[in-house]
């Protein structure tokens, strides 16, 4: 099995004026791809098949393969992982069920509160990563991870962090075409285009 680009289930400019569509595409057919295109290098290589990427990316630590080899599929594989989520969260003209709405209210005082939080931390990350509201049991917290880990990867005491449930990508690829310097817009218009349907799916995940 060799990872393939997922069809978005939208068009580029579906996302206007909040995601500029050149950079859509871009963001889409290049970086993405070029995730993939790495990843299945890595796989082929070592004769990996027939797992899903979530799977994958939890378990590189058990993978056989040489050393020098991880930490380039450990990019790759979660440049792949995370922006499948990133794509599946998009969408124009949903708002929070209550279930949400009552969840942040208990984690972060009201909604508009997480969102106060959420761009603050968003805004104070220095570098190429990403931003993450995850669950763990029945508890939400906002993380950020660099480069391309995920929060399902490995990390202290074998640990995964958590499941993601909203996530935002802070490279600047993501806004530079649109925004270039000014990331504080394009964090906050981030909202406007959250798929809340999509949150709450995974909210409820068990």
């Amino acid at each position: 099995m060799s990872y393939k680009l997922p069809k978005l289930l939208y068009e580029y400019y579906d996302l206007e004026p909040f995601f500029d569509t050149k950079t859509m595409e871009i963001h889409h057919k290049k970086h993405h791809q070029n995730y993939i295109n790495n990843t299945n290098l890595i796989l082929k290589k070592n004769n990996i098949k027939d797992i899903k990427i979530n799977t994958l990316i939890s378990n590189l630590d058990n993978l056989s393969i040489p050393t020098s080899q991880k930490e380039f599929l450990r990019n790759n594989a979660g440049g792949h992982a995370n922006h499948s989520f990133f794509w599946k969260i998009l969408k124009k003209n949903t708002k929070p069920d209550n279930i949400i709405i009552n969840q942040l209210k208990n984690e972060f005082e009201n909604l508009e509160n997480f969102k106060k939080i959420f761009e603050k931390i968003a805004l104070d990350f220095f570098g190429s990563g990403w931003i993450w509201l995850i669950k763990k049991k029945k508890s939400l917290k906002i993380i950020t991870t660099i480069n391309q880990n995920n929060p399902l990867m490995n990390y202290e005491n074998n640990n995964k962090l958590g499941l993601p449930i909203i996530g935002l990508d802070l490279w600047e690829h993501a806004y530079y075409l649109k925004y270039q310097n000014q990331k504080n817009l394009y964090i906050k218009s981030f909202w406007n285009i959250l798929n809340w349907d999509r949150v709450l799916q995974l909210f409820l995940k068990k």
